[in-house]
């Protein structure tokens, strides 16, 4: 045997000595690693497999109303008007007036209710539907639309009621907030304790008038008001337009005040207390009730939801005024 022979077994450690077990040991977590490391990238393989698969079985599914497919010959066609009415809400213009055409298309639908449970919200929003409303009616004569108020009805949610031949509601039912708020915040006194300075450039002597970190000037503030006074007499126009001599009008009218549903058959802002299914029955002469509210596809709710800013709703809270009906 020669000389490196010799020299490299006696470099090489014995099988029970603790620099081989010590090698064995990193040897096989090594081996565990990358076994894991193999089990981890099927998975995540798999996850996306099954993540494409259901964005592609999503895209198949096309919007559709909630009852597309009703089995009696003529039914009441229902449309919810639920939540906030505002553009980026399940409330918005673009969804009513697609379930309203929908209806008013149908041959078996008898009428259309509009069962609403909302605070009311933009009023643009609110206006696209109430003139849409009123122009769907002139297309189709013996086809009324109802509207029947659930726990709440206010403010733009009652505007769009008053394009409706009738208005119902329960006795317990909140009616009215004929009205109109801008509303946002000031921040200038606690800016000026804790030593923030505002830097605000603008082209235009009252382009920032708006901004919460400067201060009100009363010029300023008389103009925001005349800008609502301006909006809530529009409101107030197709009020009178929609409920007609049946509106009691008194100075607390159009205050921006709320009403019990029994307080608003007196006022005249409501015709009777009555449910959904007792208006298909009484003034439809049906007991079936189709559900024409438009549903958005899976896909849009999906790319909704991961497209949507946490901060959001909280920024704009504090850096927006924005018109409101409530």
């Amino acid at each position: 045997m020669d000389n490196n022979t010799s020299n490299n077994d006696s470099r090489r450690p014995d099988d029970n000595s603790k620099e081989w077990k010590l090698i064995e040991k990193v040897l096989l977590d090594m081996q565990g690693e990358q076994k894991r490391s193999r089990r981890w990238g099927i998975f995540f393989k798999s996850l996306t497999f099954i993540y494409l698969f259901a964005i592609i079985w999503l895209l198949r599914i096309p919007g559709e109303h909630g009852n597309m497919e009703p089995q009696a010959s003529e039914y009441a066609a229902v449309i919810e008007v639920n939540g906030v009415i505002a553009a980026d809400q399940d409330a918005n213009a673009d969804a009513i007036i697609t379930s309203l055409r929908d209806a008013f298309d149908d041959e078996k639908a008898l009428g259309v209710i509009l069962r609403i449970n909302s605070p009311g919200g933009s009023p643009v929003q609110s206006g696209y539907v109430f003139d849409e409303i009123r122009r769907l009616k002139e297309t189709r004569e013996n086809f009324p639309v109802y509207a029947v108020i659930m726990d709440l009805g206010a403010s733009g949610a009652y505007y769009i009621a008053a394009a409706a031949d009738e208005i119902y509601a329960d006795k317990a039912s909140l009616v009215g907030s004929i009205g109109v708020v801008g509303s946002g915040f000031g921040f200038t006194e606690a800016m000026n304790k804790i030593g923030i300075e505002r830097r605000q450039y603008t082209a235009g002597e009252h382009k920032g008038f708006l901004d919460p970190f400067q201060p009100e000037k009363p010029e300023e503030k008389a103009f925001w008001q005349s800008v609502l006074k301006v909006t809530h007499n529009q409101f107030i126009s197709q009020v009178r337009l929609g409920r007609g001599d049946r509106l009691k009008e008194t100075p607390d009218t159009f205050s921006g005040l709320i009403w019990s549903g029994e307080q608003a058959v007196e006022m005249g802002l409501i015709d009777g207390l009555a449910s959904s299914s007792q208006i298909a029955r009484e003034k439809l002469n049906t007991e079936e009730l189709v559900n024409f509210t438009y549903q958005p596809t899976p896909w849009d709710e999906l790319v909704s939801r991961l497209g949507a800013s946490m901060g959001r709703g909280f920024a704009t809270l504090l850096t927006e005024q924005t018109l409101t009906l409530r």
